[in-house]
């Protein structure tokens, strides 16, 4: 093996180390901005594959540049659809009416109740 390759090798797994630390120590709270941090950095993930892509000059690197691309896009999309329904859990839902079942039967039985007591 290279030395290049060790080096790089080295480097990706210790940025897998630090990203795994950071990722943990991140509070509930904080998760929907995060969400929408990784979408803008894989959003620039597409681009440097599509820059890559114009570079290539054999089919293994298309085809490398294709999947690339294919997955920082399915990663940007599904991270938009988490963050959606992250989002979405905040909402306020609207408020249930009453049933006007329950309501007259109350009603007709306090009244009943009163009736009877005079």
């Amino acid at each position: 093996m290279s030395s290049e390759l060790l080096s790089n090798l080295g480097l990706f797994v210790l940025a897998v180390l630090v990203g795994f630390e950071v990722i943990s120590k991140i509070p509930a709270t904080l998760h929907t901005p995060m969400m929408s941090g990784a979408n803008a950095i894989h959003g620039v993930v597409v681009v440097g594959a599509v820059i890559v892509a114009g570079l290539a000059d054999d089919p293994f690197a298309y085809f490398l540049t294709f999947v690339a691309a294919a997955f920082a896009a399915m990663n940007v999309v599904g991270g938009y659809v988490v963050t959606d329904r992250m989002l979405g859990m905040f909402k306020a839902r609207p408020a249930r009416p009453a049933p006007a079942a329950a309501d007259a039967s109350s009603s007709a039985g306090s009244a009943t109740t009163e009736g009877g007591a005079r």
